[in-house]
């Protein structure tokens, strides 16, 4: 099963200087990514640009609205992300405690569906068959 580890941010921590020398704080992040890729867990990790770099789509209306960031309304921002491979959800609750975050911070981590989970579809259902087509061809 794959899982994937969300950063949430409180705005306020976001905003505040880093408590600890960036660095130290890479350091910390690189020993448990190095962790997890030595258990043969780590997929694939990506921190990201600050909320005012990025732009929100908001479908609620034709054409699409966008507007960019920050978001005035958000209590927290997402920072980044990793994607694991486990055996069980208790496996993935184990590397999700261990992450190296602090007061502020939170993970979201959710399952990350695969092709079962479209089962109901059928096996003759045309997309599921190009993304299956497509998985093999890139793995």
């Amino acid at each position: 099963m794959r899982y994937m580890m969300i950063m949430h941010v409180d705005a306020a921590v976001a905003a505040a200087p880093m408590p600890i020398d960036m660095a130290e704080a890479v350091a910390m992040m690189g020993r448990y990514n190095e962790e997890m890729q030595k258990a043969g867990v780590f997929l694939g990790a990506e921190g990201l640009s600050p909320a005012d770099e990025g732009f929100r789509v908001d479908f609620d209306s034709a054409p699409p609205v966008v507007t960019d960031g920050p978001f005035a309304e958000a209590a927290e921002v997402f920072n980044g992300f990793w994607i694991i491979e486990v055996a069980s959800r208790d496996e993935a609750e184990h590397w999700a405690r261990k992450c190296p975050l602090g007061p502020g911070t939170a993970l979201e981590v959710r399952r990350i569906n695969d092709l079962s989970d479209f089962s109901e579809l059928g096996p003759d259902n045309e997309w599921v068959k190009k993304e299956q087509e497509w998985r093999a061809a890139h793995e």
